[in-house]
């Protein structure tokens, strides 16, 4: 039911929040016009800039199920007269049980000027326009501006300013445009509307969003299932309650292509028949059958990635001590780390599954897209060295080589298998990409079957040497080298928590890297009493175990104040190509010129991105080819999360990064490989 304003304002008059919030305005409103010199009898696009506190909102057209649309009374000389506002296309911005349709941040809404024949050139006008918006958060509030823009009368029309023309597309690649395509709607138990276009069923959009021009035709909260026909898209909605009494169903039908741009139409859509469509979501051709092939592979390639190198460490020390071991002791230690690598990916595949299904925008690698999550690894492998330097010890043994050709066992080779998977998930690796994609589209015993696929991938190898007696006498016999050989390990450990911690600096800052560091050198302080005060007398004992405690304590707690640290960093850069960072807008307006885009989706963490980056994207011939073609590079960094990103690589088939696209002037997104080298780029570009 439809939210009056008088209601809002009422409402917000009684919330406690209202008198606490301040009395600056929340929307900063200036108009700025397309020409500052125009011809007599020309027209002039004029913009009413909206910049929207951050967390408020504005309202479009038609406002949803509350709030109320931004108005403009014009001022103007005489023989001067103003069209209509033209609407970019809005978002939905859902509040509570309500759904609202308006703009965040800022938008530009177009006003077409029209200047009479008769103005005199050399004559300097003033244009004057008295706006007024309702600004909603928790609450709502009502704000006006009067606003001005000189503009000159000239013999001719002068070219615009390009940052302001830049502008003017980019705003203009958002206005509806009128479908080419008809419409029908069939109303039943749900409402059915039917585009008719051979073009979109072969197109196949990812996304469509209707947004009516009437309240209450359709429910705001209510889902839009999108489908396919063999002539064209049915959207699925849920009607309102006065849609049995409409004649028509008109709006802004906004679709997202799967190369990252977005289209919206104006469509009028009139009753009739409306065909069977798919809504199943299988619009990944892979097929379950080749996405298990695809995830085994996937998995079995992550082994030689660049994220997994901090724990061969782990993997070497594992193989080791097996060596000399019973056939069955050793088969017994390798499906072990199996089933760890396997229920590790499933869980996180569990995860991935779970919270996008609550409508979380994630993907592959969200963990380290939390600070806290970062720390807790980081220093997970930080005592995992301090494990292999022989700081303390997790088994009972006191003797060096007689211990090492003991210990592990099943449970040491598990947990090998986990923290395995914990610092390669990250990465996704040839195969692996395309498998994921599939997975988080499917339901979720099917997914499930893709992440016990791909974690099976990962595990074969060591399960491999683990059941293959030619493999184990190849290997060296167990000894007291081994100690030499364990703390020689130690040090990739600390390479990958420094790497850690580096990812932590981009997340959250300096006070972020200082809690994990304290964090840090508490648990070594833990460590050393525990393991020292062992062989000590009882009431050494005693104290040493009393300060072991409270020193991990302290690390937890450190641990902890990461929580509560924020940075604003810059995005991902590349050595030598000058940057900006995605966004589906920024990419849309290029297109809209036919300039040359490259998209690099990568993260701080992703160490196969920054690899990529080194190897192939700073090489002094890309660079040259960047600047040689005039190629705009976007840089989508999702080292914390992005919903926009996210879309980004869902649209093509990812849940993870790195993902990379050139689109050629007029074409359509060409991916590159994820192991990337110069040649690839610049054959690409060449194409």
């Amino acid at each position: 039911m439809r939210v009056s304003l008088a209601f809002l304002m009422f409402a917000a008059a009684l919330s406690p929040a209202f008198a606490q919030i301040d009395s600056a305005p929340k929307v900063n409103a200036r108009l700025i016009a397309e020409h500052t010199t125009v011809a007599p009898g020309s027209t002039v696009t004029v913009a009413l800039e909206e910049k929207i506190r951050a967390h408020w909102h504005t309202y479009w057209v038609n406002p949803g199920e509350a709030g109320a649309p931004t108005e403009i009374t014009w001022s103007l000389p005489q023989g001067w007269h103003a069209d209509a506002i033209q609407w970019p296309y809005p978002k939905q911005l859902p509040v509570g049980p309500l759904m609202d349709y308006g703009y965040e941040n800022t938008v530009w809404l177009l006003t077409d000027l029209h200047v009479p024949r008769d103005a005199k050139p050399g004559e300097t006008v003033i244009l004057k326009a008295a706006a007024s918006w309702l600004v909603c958060a928790e609450v709502c509030i009502p704000e006006d501006a009067t606003v001005t823009v000189p503009i000159t009368i000239g013999a001719t029309t002068a070219p615009p300013i390009p940052s302001t023309e830049r502008k003017f597309a980019a705003t203009r690649a958002k206005l509806p445009q009128i479908s080419p395509w008809p419409a029908r709607y069939r109303l039943g138990n749900a409402l059915d509307l039917f585009v008719e276009g051979s073009a979109l069923a072969t197109a196949r959009p990812v996304r469509a969003d209707f947004f009516p021009l009437a309240q209450e035709t359709i429910e705001g909260t209510g889902a839009q299932k999108l489908g396919f026909a063999s002539d064209g898209l049915v959207l699925r909605l849920v009607p309102g309650r006065k849609m049995a009494k409409a004649k028509t169903l008109d709006g802004v039908l906004v679709l997202a292509s799967a190369d990252g741009s977005i289209k919206a139409l104006s469509v009028n859509a009139t009753p009739g028949a409306v065909p069977e469509a798919d809504f199943d979501g299988t619009r990944n051709s892979l097929g379950i059958g080749l996405a298990l092939l695809f995830a085994f592979l996937g998995g079995l390639i992550l082994n030689l990635m660049p994220c997994v190198l901090p724990i061969l460490a782990m993997k070497a020390l594992a193989i080791a001590s097996t060596s000399g071991a019973h056939p069955r002791e050793a088969a017994r230690e390798g499906f072990a780390y199996g089933v760890g690598a396997i229920a590790s990916f499933m869980a996180l595949g569990a995860a991935v599954v779970a919270l996008r299904a609550g409508g979380q925008a994630i993907g592959w690698g969200f963990q380290l897209q939390e600070p806290i999550v970062v720390a807790a690894f980081a220093l997970l492998i930080f005592a995992v060295g301090l494990n292999l330097s022989g700081v303390y010890e997790i088994s009972s043994g006191v003797t060096a080589g007689d211990a090492l050709t003991q210990r592990g066992g099943a449970v040491g080779a598990f947990f090998t298998g986990v923290l395995a998977v914990v610092v390669a998930a990250p990465c996704t690796a040839p195969f692996m990409a395309a498998a994921l994609g599939y997975a988080v589209t499917q339901n979720a015993a099917t997914a499930m079957l893709v992440f016990a696929a791909l974690g099976l991938g990962f595990a074969s190898p060591f399960v491999a040497i683990g059941v293959s007696p030619r493999v184990l006498k190849i290997l060296p016999r167990p000894g007291a080298w081994m100690l030499t050989f364990k703390q020689v390990l130690a040090f990739p450990m600390y390479a990958a928590a420094v790497w850690l911690v580096w990812v932590l600096a981009q997340e959250a800052g300096a006070n972020g890297v200082l809690a994990v560091s304290a964090a840090m050198v508490a648990f070594a302080l833990a460590a050393w009493a525990w393991h020292a005060s062992r062989m000590a007398h009882t009431r050494w004992r005693a104290i040493g175990g009393a300060v072991a405690l409270i020193a991990f304590a302290v690390s937890l707690g450190c641990l902890w104040l990461v929580r509560a640290s924020t940075a604003q960093s810059a995005p991902v850069q590349v050595s030598g190509i000058p940057s900006t960072p995605y966004s589906a807008a920024r990419l849309e307006s290029l297109r809209a010129a036919n300039t040359p885009v490259f998209i690099d989706a990568t993260a701080a963490w992703c160490i196969t991105c920054l690899v990529n980056e080194k190897v192939a994207l700073s090489d002094a011939a890309v660079r040259d080819a960047f600047a040689k073609n005039h190629i705009a590079f976007l840089v989508a960094d999702w080292t914390n999360r992005n919903p926009e990103i996210t879309a980004l690589l869902q649209a093509h088939g990812r849940s993870g990064v790195p993902l990379y696209l050139y689109y050629a002037p007029g074409a359509d997104a060409k991916i590159l490989p994820q192991v990337l080298t110069p040649n690839e780029v610049l054959n690409a570009i060449a194409r």
